[in-house]
């Protein structure tokens, strides 16, 4: 039998920051713990090629927040261009970011005769409308045709939500082709802390959900947290309308922002001239304060556009029930994120622009401690189902059944 090769095409691995860049890793070091050789095609400050452990990592030189469309152009013609010049690999695996990867996957399949999986972590160019990218519906067309035609010839598409998966089964693919594989949280909120000068705290009880350490720092301040990426699917406007009701009625309620993206700063700009004086805004958090960061709030907040159900999955969901937290999801009814609270019952769902209904549902959580309690309970058994263990195996074992046959020969 010979040694199983794959080959990652992703425009972010860390320590450039994303969260299809974490993940990735996890995956790729996996990958390579199986005895795979692993190769990771992304972007740097400069091209040069690196060992991330047993995995080689090849960079091409890359801004790490690129501007504008030809920007992303010229970064997915780099990775493709490395690609082409590499070894032939078992398996290609393109993710999304730059948009339209499965093309090069594609091309690669094609010329090398490598296998191909697409690793679908949203769905271009649907989502553009959500990100308020507009093109002229004749461009939106042939986008299409282009990326579905690719991911339709590809061995095998891992979608991270059921959404996706039935967005996908409208567009006519097979549905034996298509598989469905949660995103996973970071290690580091699934391993206990190693830490001997701290006791550990545990939440058994709704009076206990805060502990000792968090209200000497913080007071009596009920915490609402929005963390990771604040982008441009994840509005925000129904949250600071509500945090100004909130506001008035109850000062003892905290929103902090945990994060960057191009709504930081508008939500920076608005806290100012709406004098709301219950919102906290803070940089991204070194992974060491991750799980500590994630359990300081008492609930957490995670949005989006009502137009991107069916074509991206918020991972912040998965850090939030890691952290047996209740959550609020303001966003599309018929989304994975919304599925898997109603599911767990681990939180609410909450319509965008629902101003009173947000205000009301961050209220009762700070008032009623049974209601509190029960959904931090289903975020709990949600935690023990969406664990990066049982994802990453179900991916390996996709890829040897793509592989099986080639590498036995």
């Amino acid at each position: 039998m010979r040694r199983p090769s794959i080959l990652f095409l992703n425009r972010v691995y860390p320590p450039v920051r994303g969260a299809s860049g974490r993940v990735l890793r996890d995956l790729a070091r996996s990958f390579a713990r199986e005895g795979w050789q692993v190769t990771v095609i992304t972007t740097g400050p400069k091209a040069m090629s690196e060992r991330d452990g047993a995995v080689r990592v090849v960079r091409v030189k890359g801004a790490e927040k690129p501007g504008g469309a030809f920007g992303y152009i010229w970064i997915w013609m780099k990775l493709l261009w490395v690609a082409l010049r590499l070894p032939k690999t078992h398996l290609v695996v393109t993710l999304t970011d730059p948009p339209f990867l499965a093309i090069v996957g594609r091309i690669l399949q094609f010329f090398k005769r490598s296998h191909h999986i697409h690793w679908c972590q949203d769905l271009y160019p649907d989502v553009f409308s959500a990100l308020g990218v507009k093109f002229p519906e004749f461009i939106m067309r042939f986008l299409k045709n282009r990326v579905r035609a690719a991911m339709k010839r590809a061995d095998k598409v891992i979608v991270i939500g059921r959404c996706m998966a039935r967005h996908l089964n409208y567009d006519g693919f097979d549905p034996k082709q298509i598989t469905v594989i949660p995103n996973w949280v970071d290690s580091e909120l699934v391993q206990p802390l190693q830490d001997d000068d701290c006791e550990p705290v545990y939440v058994t009880t709704p009076e206990s959900y805060r502990s000792y350490e968090e209200q000497r720092k913080h007071g009596p301040k009920f915490r609402v947290l929005y963390a990771g990426n604040i982008g441009r699917a994840h509005p925000v406007e129904t949250i600071l309308k509500a945090a100004e009701i909130l506001n008035e009625t109850n000062p003892d309620v905290e929103f902090v922002f945990v994060g960057d993206g191009p709504r930081h700063e508008i939500i920076n700009r608005k806290r100012i001239l709406m004098h709301l004086e219950n919102i906290r805004l803070l940089p991204y958090q070194p992974v060491s304060r991750l799980k500590d960061l994630m359990e300081s709030g008492d609930m957490h907040l995670i949005s989006m556009d009502g137009q991107a159900g069916g074509l991206l999955v918020p991972v912040k969901l998965y850090s939030a029930l890691a952290a047996h937290r209740p959550c609020v999801f303001i966003g599309p009814a018929h989304s994975e994120a919304a599925k898997v609270i109603e599911d767990f019952k681990a939180g609410v769902v909450c319509a965008p622009g629902d101003v009173q209904g947000l205000a009301e549902h961050i209220r009762r959580y700070r008032e009623n401690s049974d209601k509190w309690f029960s959904d931090f309970e289903g975020a709990k058994a949600a935690s023990e189902v969406f664990v990066p263990k049982e994802s990453i195996n179900a991916w390996i074992e996709r890829a040897w059944a793509v592989v099986d046959q080639d590498v036995h020969v």
